[in-house]
């Protein structure tokens, strides 16, 4: 299989928003990054005032058609490829209906990048995995053009073409007919591979779930589900809406996700209880809780330092992941012969995900800058951490 790539475009930002946070929009099955182009004109004079990439989906506007089989996942790591190569980091992320799915995505997958996660008309499993087959090989036979009344019904509120006849509704179902049939079809059977109920208590961002009204794909009912299944996550729903809510109410989508990115703004530096989560989480409850027991009244200022600038702030950080982290703290533990942190940061890097082999590897590839000594010492401190680890 080859690698799935999109296209995306940036929305020029003020000469000030070159540190605004990043928006990333993604477009429901069918329709391509136009469909939020009332929202982004909105937020262009808003307060929040993000810098907005929005990506298109395979064979949809700028992206290249698709020829070989794709999941949601796939489709995450390629707005994530995207992200990067404009300069990576954490960013906001929101999409309605496929593009939702992928949203979420993200906010499991990719957890430490994605500041808050807007799924519109969307869900962690979408329709049936039949209904997509079926809709797949109508595709293949009869091209999107055979699909654009059945969308017309699906995508707005009663009314909405009549009462907009020279409005984004038509132009949209114009749009359609000129996505690429095989790339349409590849994106139907990616969705009906999709399932991410059981992962959804997983959700760390901060996260908002909207329902149009008249949605008879995403109901209302099905949407209230699922904003029950994030934790925290805000439900809401717009009563002149159907299935394209961006599309057909783009001041109230620009006010909700304008709300949700001032809501996630970053705090002024570091807090003690982000810290100390993310210590936990790397570290493990067990070692925190014997440091916690052995804080003096000497050592405690020390303790909250670290806490809230090693382990809320840098570990913290998107740009790396844990994996990574682990590798150059090891590094620099060789390196400094810090033998005693080692034996600690040894344990985090498996509870980081490094495999043993990999973890040796490192210390190997430290031996030839750090020097034999302090590599071997590292290594005899891996193998009785290793040995525990077995033992229990």
């Amino acid at each position: 299989m080859t690698e799935l790539r999109l296209r995306g475009a940036m929305t020029p930002a003020a000469p000030s928003a070159a540190a605004a946070p990043l928006l990333v929009l993604l477009p429901s099955l069918g329709t391509t990054a136009e469909l939020w182009d009332g929202a982004v004109a909105q937020l262009a004079q808003d307060v929040a005032r993000p810098r907005i990439l929005r990506v298109d989906l395979p064979g949809h506007g700028a992206s290249p058609v698709a020829r070989d089989g794709f999941t949601v996942a796939d489709l995450a790591r390629a707005v994530l490829t995207i992200v990067d190569e404009i300069g990576g980091g954490a960013f906001h992320v929101a999409g309605d209906s496929l593009g939702g799915a992928v949203a979420l995505e993200l906010a499991i997958t990719a957890s430490e990048r994605v500041l808050s996660l807007a799924m519109f008309c969307s869900g962690a499993a979408i329709g049936t995995p039949d209904g997509w087959a079926e809709r797949a090989a109508q595709v293949r036979a009869s091209g999107t053009a055979s699909v654009v009344a059945g969308s017309a019904q699906r995508w707005f509120a009663p009314g909405y073409l009549d009462a907009h006849p020279d409005g984004p509704g038509g132009h949209a179902l114009k749009t359609l007919i000129d996505v690429d049939d095989e790339s349409y079809a590849l994106c139907c059977e990616a969705l009906a591979t999709f399932d991410r109920r059981p992962d959804l208590g997983t959700v760390r961002a901060p996260s908002l779930v909207v329902a149009g009204s008249h949605d008879q794909v995403t109901t209302p009912a099905l949407m209230r589900e699922l904003a029950d299944g994030i934790p925290g996550a805000r439900f809401v729903e717009l009563a002149d809406a159907a299935h394209l809510v961006p599309l057909e109410d783009p001041a109230q989508t620009a006010a909700l996700l304008s709300t949700t990115l001032l809501r996630t703004a970053a705090p002024s530096g570091p807090t003690t209880e982000d810290g100390m989560r993310v210590r936990r989480e790397v570290l493990g409850d067990a070692h925190v809780d014997r440091a916690t027991a052995a804080i003096t009244p000497e050592t405690a200022d020390f303790q909250d330092f670290i806490t809230r600038y090693a382990w809320g702030e840098v570990w913290a950080r998107p740009q790396l992941s844990r994996q990574q982290r682990s590798i150059a703290t090891l590094a620099s533990l060789v390196t400094g012969g810090h033998e005693n942190e080692l034996r600690m940061h040894v344990k985090a890097a498996l509870r980081n995900g490094l495999t043993r082999t990999e973890i040796a590897e490192v210390i190997h590839h430290t031996a030839i800058y750090a020097g034999l000594p302090a590599a071997n010492s590292a290594l005899a401190i891996m193998r009785d951490v290793f040995m525990e680890e077995t033992n229990g």
